[in-house]
Protein backbone atom coordinates (compact mmCIF):
# COMPACT_ATOMS: atom_id res chain seq x y z
CA UNK A 1 0.00 0.00 0.00
CA UNK A 2 2.86 2.40 0.96
CA UNK A 3 4.26 1.62 -2.33
CA UNK A 4 1.49 2.64 -4.28
CA UNK A 5 1.08 5.67 -2.47
CA UNK A 6 4.43 7.15 -3.31
CA UNK A 7 3.82 5.58 -6.95
CA UNK A 8 0.82 7.96 -6.96
CA UNK A 9 2.62 10.81 -5.43
CA UNK A 10 5.27 10.61 -8.52
CA UNK A 11 2.17 10.47 -10.69
CA UNK A 12 0.73 13.33 -8.73
CA UNK A 13 3.86 15.01 -9.72
CA UNK A 14 4.07 14.22 -13.13
CA UNK A 15 0.19 15.50 -14.08
CA UNK A 16 1.79 18.89 -12.36
CA UNK A 17 4.57 19.32 -14.40
CA UNK A 18 2.54 18.10 -17.50
CA UNK A 19 0.21 21.04 -17.19
CA UNK A 20 2.95 23.39 -15.96
CA UNK A 21 4.84 22.55 -19.17
CA UNK A 22 1.87 23.79 -21.39
CA UNK A 23 2.14 27.09 -19.89
CA UNK A 24 6.15 27.01 -19.96
CA UNK A 25 6.61 25.13 -23.76
CA UNK A 26 10.28 26.07 -23.69
CA UNK A 27 11.21 23.48 -21.13
CA UNK A 28 10.18 19.70 -21.26
CA UNK A 29 8.11 18.15 -18.57
CA UNK A 30 10.86 16.03 -17.58
CA UNK A 31 13.28 18.85 -16.79
CA UNK A 32 10.20 20.61 -15.10
CA UNK A 33 9.56 17.51 -13.04
CA UNK A 34 13.45 16.89 -11.76
CA UNK A 35 13.54 20.56 -11.12
CA UNK A 36 10.41 20.76 -8.78
CA UNK A 37 11.41 16.62 -7.15
CA UNK A 38 14.91 18.26 -6.49
CA UNK A 39 13.93 21.46 -5.43
CA UNK A 40 11.06 19.58 -2.86
CA UNK A 41 13.38 17.30 -1.66
CA UNK A 42 16.05 19.43 -1.06
CA UNK A 43 13.86 22.23 0.79
CA UNK A 44 13.08 19.13 3.59
CA UNK A 45 9.38 20.39 1.71
CA UNK A 46 9.01 16.41 0.92
CA UNK A 47 11.10 13.87 3.18
CA UNK A 48 13.11 11.31 1.25
CA UNK A 49 11.11 8.04 2.76
CA UNK A 50 7.82 9.41 1.14
CA UNK A 51 9.10 8.43 -2.02
CA UNK A 52 11.95 5.84 -2.03
CA UNK A 53 9.90 2.49 -1.87
CA UNK A 54 7.69 3.73 -5.31
CA UNK A 55 10.53 5.07 -6.72
CA UNK A 56 12.79 2.01 -6.62
CA UNK A 57 9.73 0.04 -7.22
CA UNK A 58 9.32 1.82 -10.70
CA UNK A 59 13.28 1.33 -10.88
CA UNK A 60 13.32 -2.19 -10.73
CA UNK A 61 10.38 -2.61 -13.53
CA UNK A 62 11.45 -0.21 -15.49
CA UNK A 63 12.28 -3.34 -18.38
CA UNK A 64 8.45 -2.92 -18.50
CA UNK A 65 8.86 0.68 -20.32
CA UNK A 66 11.27 -0.53 -22.92
CA UNK A 67 8.93 -3.52 -24.16
CA UNK A 68 7.29 -1.20 -27.16
CA UNK A 69 10.47 -0.22 -27.88
CA UNK A 70 11.99 -4.12 -28.42
CA UNK A 71 9.17 -4.66 -30.52
CA UNK A 72 9.90 -2.08 -32.81
CA UNK A 73 13.35 -3.10 -32.73
CA UNK A 74 12.72 -6.49 -33.88
CA UNK A 75 9.52 -4.95 -36.72
CA UNK A 76 12.72 -2.92 -38.51
CA UNK A 77 15.62 -5.70 -37.92
CA UNK A 78 16.23 -5.27 -41.43
CA UNK A 79 16.29 -1.43 -41.26
CA UNK A 80 18.49 -1.14 -38.02
CA UNK A 81 20.86 -4.18 -40.01
CA UNK A 82 21.22 -1.57 -43.12
CA UNK A 83 22.01 1.19 -40.72
CA UNK A 84 23.66 0.05 -38.28
CA UNK A 85 27.37 1.82 -37.88
CA UNK A 86 25.89 4.78 -37.69
CA UNK A 87 23.02 4.31 -34.88
CA UNK A 88 26.13 2.19 -33.15
CA UNK A 89 28.13 5.67 -33.52
CA UNK A 90 25.06 7.62 -32.07
CA UNK A 91 24.03 5.20 -29.16
CA UNK A 92 28.09 5.42 -27.96
CA UNK A 93 28.07 9.10 -28.18
CA UNK A 94 24.99 10.11 -27.03
CA UNK A 95 25.85 7.32 -24.20
CA UNK A 96 28.82 9.41 -23.52
CA UNK A 97 27.67 12.50 -23.12
CA UNK A 98 25.03 11.26 -20.37
CA UNK A 99 27.64 10.08 -18.31
CA UNK A 100 30.25 13.47 -18.77
CA UNK A 101 26.37 15.20 -17.65
CA UNK A 102 25.83 13.07 -15.15
CA UNK A 103 29.22 13.20 -13.64
CA UNK A 104 29.47 16.94 -14.16
CA UNK A 105 26.47 17.38 -12.06
CA UNK A 106 27.28 15.15 -9.58
CA UNK A 107 30.48 16.84 -9.11
CA UNK A 108 29.04 19.93 -8.92
CA UNK A 109 26.20 18.66 -6.26
CA UNK A 110 28.44 17.21 -4.33
CA UNK A 111 30.94 20.44 -3.43
CA UNK A 112 27.54 22.43 -3.41
CA UNK A 113 26.45 20.27 -0.72
CA UNK A 114 29.70 20.55 1.16
CA UNK A 115 30.09 24.17 1.35
CA UNK A 116 26.34 24.31 2.68
CA UNK A 117 27.61 21.56 5.13
CA UNK A 118 30.54 23.90 5.82
CA UNK A 119 28.13 27.20 5.93
CA UNK A 120 25.91 25.64 8.77
CA UNK A 121 28.49 24.37 10.62
CA UNK A 122 29.74 27.88 10.97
Amino acid sequence: MKVLAQILLLVLVWWLVSSLSSILPQLPPTVLGIALLLALLGLRVLPTDWLAAGAGFLLREMLLFFIPVVVAVVQYLDLLRSNLPAVLTVILLSTLCVMLVTAWVVDFTWKLEARWRRDEEC
